[in-house]
């Protein structure tokens, strides 16, 4: 299994009967699915089908559906006798009691709403499953887009993730000089401000309980479990959402080496971790 981008393009095209059929399909990221149409008002009718075949399919993202017909005659135009007659006799009584010209009247009246009207048609069941397969084409089209892109943010993701990992095994040689300064730091500052004398037994068992609190062996082996669960999820599907809980978890582990350090070398570390974090971040918004 492989996790899959919410940015993708998809097309499919083909004709039936008269017509030229043209579907196209985008998607970016999004919280949800953010689903708009654009469809011919023949096909009015079977926009909540689309819609929720999107939904179902691509289940999340901002996707935008086009359908375009492209007719390879004209349509027949259908002439509404009636209707003139009545448009008709009205202008003309008008004219007649205005004492206006009556010359122009047949011109304006063949211009009036619903006079001529293209032939209206009835979407039969065969061009719709037509349809319908066409609209299979064009989503498969995008869910190949998607897996592609997919793969390389995975990759990237991967890698950033291994970069962490390498940057937490630079932290060990420094631990040492770190508690090493960190008790030179504290004895000065007893001997600087404690005139009495102190017994060493009792600093000693202080030092250390204060050091403890300076341990960062918990948060290292948690930062690496992260880490590795993150590169598990990697693999499964529809692990957008699931990925950026770890991420939160990974950056809080991060955060409290960083309170923790006291040391300049290791805080350097730490915002380097945050770097590549953030871009972990970012490429996990455009997961499904």
């Amino acid at each position: 299994m492989a996790i899959l981008s919410m940015t993708g393009f998809g097309k499919a095209n083909g004709t039936w009967q008269d017509k030229k059929i043209n579907i196209e399909i985008r998607s970016l990221n999004s919280k949800g699915a953010d689903i708009h149409l654009r469809t011919p008002n023949f096909y009015r009718e079977k926009e909540m089908v689309l819609r929720s075949k999107l939904a179902q399919v691509l289940d999340r993202g901002k996707i935008d559906f086009s359908l375009n017909v492209e007719l390879e005659r004209e349509q027949n135009l259908v002439f509404n006798r009636t209707l003139f007659v009545q448009y008709y006799q009205e202008f003309k009584s008008l004219a007649n009691e205005l004492g206006e010209s009556q010359s122009d009247l047949f011109l304006l009246v063949s211009r009036m709403p619903n006079v001529m009207m293209q032939e209206k048609e009835e979407l039969h069941t065969e061009e719709w499953i037509f349809i319908e397969n066409l609209v299979q084409n064009a989503i498969a089209d995008l869910q190949a887009f998607r897996l592609q892109e997919g793969a390389v943010l995975a990759r990237d993701m991967e890698n950033r993730i291994q970069c962490i990992m390498s940057l937490l095994a630079e932290v060990a040689p420094h631990e040492a000089q770190r508690i090493v300064v960190v008790r030179e730091r504290l004895q000065t500052q007893l001997q600087q401000h404690v005139s009495a004398s102190v017994n060493a037994e009792r600093l000693e068992q202080e030092l250390v309980y204060y050091l403890d609190k300076f341990e960062l062996s918990e948060e290292k082996t948690r930062l690496a479990a992260h880490c590795a669960y993150f590169l598990k999820t990697l693999h499964e599907e529809q692990a957008g959402r699931k990925l950026g809980f770890i991420a939160q978890e990974i950056g809080r582990e991060i955060n409290t080496l960083g309170s923790k350090a006291n040391h300049l070398q290791i805080q350097q570390i730490v915002v380097q971790m945050k770097d590549e974090l953030e871009k972990i971040k970012e490429q996990v918004l455009n997961i499904l």
